[in-house]
């Protein structure tokens, strides 16, 4: 098998959700937070196993994780897009910060001092998603989201508690001889690690050791036969989607350029006409100017402005 996709999930999931890679998960979470939110340690909660599949788990395939200040993560890679997207990013926040409560709820029966206790423990929930396709409108490929005061802007110590963070792959454009950040070559890295192997990875890319520990791991990963299964089925659809989209933008450039010919063939065309009719104009009045015609009379017969028809004279 060729170098194996980390956009396809169930690769992205054993490349940087498992105990062994902590470090290259890390660095992508540090490059995707502000400077002022950098983590140093972090804790998986679903490590990656390769029994859970076993057991027809395939489709448990984000990273959940918690940082040494006990905030949690969501990290998803996603190459189906949806119009539903939004709330599914929202609902994943949800899910996981309901979650802290859960023990709390089975075992308080509805008692309020526990649940006050509860909730004083509940600690920020932070959702990354990585998009192989495009949600949002505009060019921009980084898009972050957090709770806020609608005219204000200001934030609330206690409302701090949402953070989801976007990033749609297909909109970075970036040369690699112009990559700047951390996040610009792991986008990078992500969008071109199939073509690459360990003796082909771009010294730009390479600077950063998780990259190139990632690009180690990515060329050594086996897959089992459930997972190759399942590998194979997305690698399918991400090359099929891939191909449509080429096709799809083709076509409309094509379309594009068939219009704008067809604009600029009527342009001239209408034009020709209408220096054919003037033409025609001219050499009715300097007929007429040769006759002794009035110029107010060869002004009327032919549609020509005083000034032209003086002009005509002039030059004779």
């Amino acid at each position: 098998m060729s170098k194996v996709n980390p956009k396809i999930d169930l690769v992205f999931k054993k490349l940087f959700g498992s105990e062994e890679n902590k470090d290259i998960l890390l660095s992508l979470i540090n490059a995707i937070l502000p400077f002022d939110q950098q983590i140093a340690k972090i804790t998986l909660k679903n490590p990656y196993n390769v029994s859970d599949y076993a057991e027809g788990k395939l489709s448990i395939l984000d990273i959940k994780a918690e940082d040494e200040q006990g905030r949690l993560f969501d990290i998803e890679m996603q190459i189906r897009g949806s119009k539903y997207y939004g709330k599914r990013a929202l609902f994943y926040w949800a899910k996981i910060f309901g979650s802290q409560l859960d023990y709390v709820l089975d075992e308080s029966q509805d008692n309020n001092n526990d649940l006050e206790v509860g909730y004083s423990d509940l600690k920020k929930c932070i959702v990354i998603s990585l998009m192989d396709f495009n949600f949002f409108d505009d060019a921009a490929y980084q898009r972050f989201y957090t709770l806020q005061d609608g005219k204000t802007h200001e934030q609330h110590k206690d409302l701090d508690y949402l953070d989801l963070y976007f990033i749609e792959l297909k909109k970075y454009k970036g040369k690699l001889q112009n990559l700047d950040t951390t996040l610009e070559r792991w986008i990078s890295f992500l969008n071109n690690a199939h073509k690459y192997n360990n003796k082909t990875l771009p010294k730009e890319l390479g600077e950063i050791k998780e990259i190139r520990k990632a690009s180690q791991k990515l060329d050594a990963m086996y897959l089992d036969e459930k997972e190759k299964g399942y590998y194979e089925s997305q690698q399918k659809f991400w090359l099929d989607q891939n191909a449509f989209i080429k096709e799809t933008v083709e076509k409309a450039v094509e379309k594009a350029v068939e219009k704008a010919v067809e604009k600029a063939v009527e342009k001239a065309v209408k034009q020709t006409v209408k220096q054919t009719e003037l033409n025609s104009k001219i050499d009715i009045a300097k007929k007429m100017l040769k006759r002794g015609t009035e110029i107010a009379v060869i002004a009327e017969d032919t549609g020509l402005t005083v000034e032209q028809i003086e002009t005509l004279r002039s030059n004779k």
